[in-house]
């Protein structure tokens, strides 16, 4: 799939691709793990200049050591792959003088920082952000944190899944003790990340038109409680504590369930009103059912969920499953396959896609903004550096360090060059 030409867009000739919207920002990089570099690798794809700053004693980023079973030995990792493309790599030895000045010159030159520091190791490092305003005054520090601000306890995502309440509400309710699970994804990363970036974006904002800098934080868990939506709500506006449905929605019905069709594959209905269901069973030849006073309205639906799953498994049983699917597309009743990875990108448009250097995908974009990036601007975001890649280069570059200081430098053990 390609991205349309510019006649295809209702915003004139010229397609404001996002590729130049952050040009000429320069972004620091302290942190590690997801929540924090997925936000740099945004303003990378949005064209900022991001340097990250990476630990000579772990050899960088811990995620550069995440494989999977069977994957090449390499620095750069499928996870590494993730949330660090468009960016350049320097090592410092921040337990140091000499690499915590160098740091100090590299966020007297940027506009953003980005960390992941707990507060007592941000004041440690001199990372913190009176120690950085007093370096820059403009500086936004963006700090993605575990707890509270006043809490030195380091955040991990499947810890707080399961404080959240996410473990329990994704249990199965089918076994007599529930099995809390994790989401399949780092997703509390994901919206801790997606929150830093909109707080940054904001702290810009306002930069622009009154000159001062900002620190912004996130916690892990708050940005998990946020995204509780109805599930919050239930308790807190019905006073109802959410039991674990699996896959199915709490407040509709049939919304969410799985159906297995004759050929053996599996669907999900997303059916919302009643007028929907009225449709799929006409499809699948149930004519009472949508008459039966248990599945008239949706709230009769949810309180007989469990019998309105067992009617519509065995119709949808005599199903194959695009044929199913092509009569629910049809009648405009939501349905959609259940699909493994390998088959949702034989399915995902180009422009959401990263190539490596062979060409073939290898990421996937931070950025889902409308219209993208033109397919050939692609090719100028960089592929995921390798560990302390560039560090010769970013001091040179950036702070017109001359060959002979850069080799002081590093001989006075301020970091690495790979």
């Amino acid at each position: 799939m390609t991205v349309p030409g510019a006649d295809a867009y209702p915003f004139g000739t010229e397609p404001p691709w996002t590729h130049s919207l952050c040009r000429g920002l320069t972004v620091l990089e302290l942190a590690s793990v997801l929540a924090g570099p997925s936000a740099g690798q945004f303003f990378a794809e949005l064209g900022a200049r991001v340097i990250k700053v990476e630990n000579p004693s772990t050899r960088g980023d811990v995620t550069r050591t995440w494989c999977v079973p069977g994957e090449a030995d390499s620095d750069r990792t499928s996870y590494f792959h993730a949330c660090n493309w468009g960016k350049e790599s320097i090592a410092l030895d921040l337990k140091s003088e000499a690499g915590i000045s160098v740091m100090h010159e590299l966020v007297a030159a940027s506009d953003i920082v980005i960390s992941n520091f707990v507060p007592r190791a941000a004041r440690k490092l001199k990372a913190d952000y009176e120690t950085l305003r007093s370096v820059n005054p403009g500086i936004i520090l963006g700090s993605i944190i575990g707890y509270h601000p006043d809490s030195d306890r380091p955040g991990y995502d499947a810890i707080i899944q399961a404080e959240a309440g996410y473990y329990y509400l994704n249990g199965d309710p089918r076994s007599a003790d529930l099995h809390p699970m994790k989401m399949p994804v780092p997703l509390m990363d994901n919206l801790a990340g997606h929150q830093l970036k909109q707080a940054l974006l904001m702290a810009l904002l306002r930069k622009a038109s009154t000159g001062k800098g900002a620190h912004v934080t996130i916690s892990l868990y708050d940005a998990a409680v946020c995204a509780l939506t109805n599930q919050a709500t239930g308790w807190l506006v019905a006073g109802r504590v959410p039991e674990p449905l699996g896959s199915e929605h709490p407040n509709i019905a049939p919304y969410g369930a799985v159906y297995q069709t004759s050929d053996e594959k599996a669907l999900v209905l997303a059916v919302g009103t009643d007028r929907q269901l009225l449709s799929l069973c006409d499809i699948l030849n149930l004519p009472d059912l949508a008459t039966d006073r248990r599945f008239r309205h949706n709230q009769d639906r949810i309180a007989h969920r469990k019998e309105l799953k067992e009617l519509l498994q065995r119709a949808i049983q005599r199903f194959d499953r695009d044929v199913l699917l092509a009569a629910c597309k049809a009648a405009g009743i939501p349905a959609g396959a259940v699909r493994r990875i390998n088959e949702v990108f034989d399915e995902t448009p180009d422009h959401l896609l990263l190539p490596g250097p062979d060409g073939a995908a290898r990421g996937v974009r931070e950025t889902a903004i409308w219209p993208p990036s033109a397919p050939e601007k692609l090719d100028q975001l960089a592929y995921p550096p390798a560990y302390a890649a560039d560090t010769e280069r970013v001091l040179s570059d950036v702070l017109k360090k001359s060959t002979e200081d850069i080799r002081s430098l590093l001989s006075a053990g301020a970091g690495e060059q790979a």
